[in-house]
């Protein structure tokens, strides 16, 4: 007994084939971030990267909110560069009261005490670099 027949002459939606093995993928969390940072160029369009990439924009885009609450991490834009230590006249002789090192940037500054973490440290100070 046939409990369904299919009438061949319509014309079905689109069709998706596809090929591989049919298993979840993992993503490591840097190629996440190359691609959320891609998604993030000036000109680029989210859903042609996700194309790009064989994932869907709604998953691109939940990568992107990870990356802006903190949890993905987006690769640097810039080689690092080694900045000059400045000493403050005086400070030779000057007592510390407390060990660290102070970061100025464009007049901002941020202290950083020993045993900081430093991924912590490198997003705070692109976000203050961003700011200003």
């Amino acid at each position: 007994m046939v409990d369904h027949i299919v009438d061949a002459s319509e014309r079905s939606g689109r069709i998706d084939i596809r090929t591989g093995v049919g298993r979840r993928r993992r993503w490591s969390d840097e190629v996440k971030g190359q691609v959320v940072a891609e998604s993030y160029e000036p000109g680029v369009v989210v859903s042609e990267v996700a194309r790009r990439h064989d994932i869907t924009p709604q998953h691109l885009f939940g990568w992107r909110k990870a990356a802006r609450t903190g949890r993905l991490v987006l690769p640097a834009t810039e080689p690092p560069m080694f900045v000059p230590v400045v000493t403050a006249p005086g400070a030779a002789g000057a007592v510390r009261h407390r060990a660290g090192i102070a970061i100025e940037i464009a007049g901002t500054v941020v202290h950083a005490e020993p045993g900081v973490d430093l991924d912590w440290l490198r997003d705070v100070l692109r976000a203050v670099k961003a700011a200003t």
